[in-house]
């Protein structure tokens, strides 16, 4: 057998092993993501009932027991704060305030020390 033909055979060989489709990883299928996603207020509101202003919100998703907190700003002014005890089972909160004069209200939402929600009213510019 001459020389070019024995390598075109060994190529050939060659050729037909290493063309094999296969996946450049273990495992062929990786293991899936678990994701955990954080709290987050839902469904917060902030309304006016004459002279008393009213944040109702709702804690949704995983979090550890602990106190959902609302600071009452008009504009740069800080007016009040207060806090609920929320859990898996008690997940709503209501919070009020005096406010007898329009202004440009906020109440910012914490839980944990980690800001969640701000919800605001401008009844004046701020």
């Amino acid at each position: 057998m001459s020389r070019p033909a024995l390598t075109m055979i060994v190529a050939g060989l060659l050729a037909t092993g290493l063309s094999g489709c296969r996946y450049a990883f273990v495992p062929a299928v990786p293991r899936p993501v678990e994701v955990t996603m954080p709290a987050r207020v839902t469904g917060a509101t902030l309304t006016r009932a004459g002279a008393v202003l009213t944040v109702q919100a709702q804690v949704d998703g995983r979090f550890e027991a602990g106190y959902l907190k609302v600071q009452w700003f008009d504009g740069p002014r800080k007016l009040a704060e207060d806090s609920v005890y929320v859990d898996g089972d008690q997940r709503h909160a209501t919070f009020t305030l005096e406010a007898p004069e329009p202004g440009s209200y906020r109440a910012v939402l914490s839980l944990g020390g980690t800001v969640l929600r701000q919800v605001e009213m401008y009844e004046v510019q701020p």
